[in-house]
């Protein structure tokens, strides 16, 4: 009977796991839809990268919202069998709130094993990849983005206008640059043709200007002009922090284990930091079950939109102390081990105490809060209220 009873609860799992998943991923990728759109229309990026783009962002997403999407599954299975009476029923039957924990507990393991996976492979793996086809992007399409007869921001701290453009040759006339990458010298260039190439090894664009003459400003309101016949101005399409070391977001945990020798001490904290997040993120997915079984049975009534809302509330109290923590261990105070493990420990201790409450059949600390709030906004606002 106990086989077909954690069946039964498993099976309720997974079908709102796969919807919160699919829900939570695309809330989070309508921020850089805007930016994608843009990429295509603006600077002619071809629709495939940014598919590419988008697959290699979704790994950073995964480790966020398979955490969310459990507590979500979980409030909402539990929900609705408490809901039906169903909870009730297998209480009568001598089957405790522990008899029912199984299930979820072993879902709860899969996902647990899923964000280890992502988090140790799928997202360093997408960093890398992600920031190396920006990089290629740029060396692309940088060409791409000038157009004849506009002043053009196409690389940082630069305006360039062409009067006439060969887009296929990337050859221009009546080429004038304007330089503030050296905010002290600004330089303005004038020239009468230019071409314009990339360099694949540097990953910078050179343009190959003739016949002109540079105009600088220098410090004190000094100001200098030069003509040239040729004049070679070259760009990086990289910054420093693109060319520079790894970020620790984009190492591996082998990397994270070993730094490099001669490394200081903020780059070692960073790395510890890293490894301790990436090791205690995915047990958030056993924390949330021992939140999301007593929530999601107090919750009986409420329907799945307040499973949802209440979901949402204890994800972003969960992020907000896993940042304050994060800050703590950054500026020193905590170990990096304390750090990362800390919000897993004060939550499945709350949770733990839910727990045993709604087993006991012990009403909930704040349980009155909600019918209170809710007699004094409709009191407040409502169409007795004065506003």
């Amino acid at each position: 009977m106990k086989k077909t009873l954690f069946r039964y609860i498993f099976n309720e799992i997974p079908p709102p796991f796969l919807v919160g998943m699919v829900t939570f991923t695309l809330v989070l990728l309508m921020g850089r839809f805007l930016k994608l759109a843009e990429m295509v229309v603006e600077k002619g990026v071809p629709l495939t990268d940014v598919l590419r783009m988008v697959s290699y962002l979704l790994p950073s997403f995964w480790l966020f919202t398979i955490p969310m999407a459990l507590l979500l599954s979980i409030l909402l299975a539990f929900g609705r069998l408490s809901g039906d009476s169903e909870v009730t029923a297998m209480k009568s039957c001598g089957i405790s709130l522990y008899g029912l924990l199984p299930p979820p507990l072993l879902f709860s393991a899969f996902a647990s094993l899923l964000c280890m996976w992502v988090t140790v492979y799928a997202v360093p793996w997408g960093n890398s990849s992600f920031k190396a086809l920006m990089l290629e992007i740029a060396q692309n399409s940088a060409g791409i983005s000038i157009k004849e007869k506009v002043f053009n921001n196409a690389f940082p701290d630069m305006v360039i206008y062409a009067d006439t453009l060969d887009a296929k040759a990337q050859n221009m006339a009546g080429v004038i640059v304007h330089d503030e990458r050296d905010p002290k010298a600004p330089t303005t260039i004038f020239a009468e043709s230019g071409a314009l190439y990339s360099d694949t090894r540097t990953h910078s664009m050179e343009f190959q200007l003739k016949n002109g003459s540079i105009h600088r400003t220098e410090e004190k309101g000094g100001y200098r002009m030069v003509q040239f016949q040729e004049y070679v101005l070259r760009v990086a399409l990289a910054d420093t922090a693109a060319k520079g070391p790894k970020k620790a977001s984009e190492m591996t945990i082998d990397e994270l284990l070993h730094p490099p020798r001669g490394a200081d001490k903020k780059e070692a904290l960073a790395r510890r930091l890293e490894l301790h997040s990436r090791l205690a993120l995915p047990f958030s997915c056993i924390v949330f079950t021992f939140m999301g079984v007593p929530l999601g049975i107090q919750n009986r009534r409420s329907g799945k939109a307040s499973g949802f809302s209440l979901s949402i509330a204890v994800i972003l109290c969960y992020y907000v102390v896993l940042s304050a923590f994060d800050t703590l261990g950054e500026r020193g105070i905590l170990p990096p081990s304390l750090s990362g493990w800390g919000p897993n420990l004060l939550f499945l201790a709350a949770g733990v105490y839910l727990f045993m409450k709604t087993a006991a059949e012990e009403p909930l600390p704040l349980s009155g809060l909600y019918p209170y709030l809710k007699e004094f906004v409709r009191a407040r606002f409502g169409k007795g209220g004065r506003g």
